[in-house]
């Protein structure tokens, strides 16, 4: 019996998403994306699930498109004509209200570097190297690279990393700001997952709307976001007293004392 192409594993309130084809370095086969977009339309129905890891197993997060696939015309869907597959998989990520960490433990290319910008922060294995080879391959990206990557390092080294097809190493993605952090290989999943069970501990309808209002705030005029963030603030504080404020305030400074020892 074969492998399946993805593992998810849901540890308390932390969903881990694992791609599961080591010898194909996780390249995405037609199969995996309709899998990946499955598991997280899965996580977002759990109510008990309120933050999600992705990764990779074996020595790549994502080699990008399964081109073996896409060479022998094999599923419809998995042709680069035909992105429905691929787009009901970045919709589903899209969709998941919770943070998602991308756990990159060793090569993120091309649609597996889009893959990891999809995630709302990355953090690095020292093994872990980035690179967009689209224009190199002939294809444009399709799946949020050339919108996302220079939001998130500035135009001028997202052009560099685009226009060459360089490997970006996990220090230097560090560096750029593309990581926000690099940890040794055996410290990458606890380190992931201590941070998210830290995140899944905040109040879980504050941490799903403070997401969607970074998200939407990102894309809006500096004027019109200050306006947004107010309206939710005086939303947000009708909905709560200010004992209950007082309560949580005191836990989060008993945590600080405890996390200082």
């Amino acid at each position: 019996m074969s492998e399946p192409v993805l593992l998810l594993q849901k540890e308390g309130p932390v969903g881990i998403v694992t791609l599961n084809r080591p010898d194909a370095m996780n390249a995405f086969s037609a199969e995996l994306r309709l899998a990946l977009g499955q598991a997280f339309r899965d996580l977002q129905a759990d109510p008990e699930i309120r933050a999600a890891i992705i990764t990779g197993a074996g020595r790549a997060f994502c080699a990008g498109m399964d081109l073996k696939e896409l060479s022998s015309g094999g599923d419809d869907a998995s042709g680069f004509d035909k992105s429905v597959v691929g787009q009901d998989m970045a919709e589903a990520i899209a969709e998941f209200e919770g943070p998602v960490i991308a756990a990159v433990n060793g090569h993120a290319v091309t649609a597996g570097f889009e893959l990891a910008l999809a995630c709302d922060f990355i953090i690095a294995s020292t093994n872990a190297k980035f690179a967009d080879t689209h224009a190199r391959v002939g294809i444009l990206p399709g799946w949020g690279l050339s919108v996302r990557l220079p939001r998130l390092i500035g135009i001028n080294r997202a052009k560099e990393i685009s226009f060459t097809g360089n490997t970006v190493t996990a220090a230097q993605a560090y560096e750029w700001g593309l990581a926000n952090r690099v940890v040794a290989p055996e410290e990458l999943l606890p380190t992931c997952m201590t941070m998210a069970q830290q995140m899944a501990s905040c109040v879980p309808h504050v941490l799903k709307g403070y997401k969607k209002l970074i998200d939407d705030g990102y894309g809006m005029h500096l004027p019109d976001a200050l306006k947004a963030e107010k309206l939710a603030g005086i939303e947000s504080a009708k909905q709560v007293s200010a004992a209950t404020i007082a309560t949580r305030r005191e836990g989060v400074f008993n945590r600080g004392r405890e996390q200082g020892k």
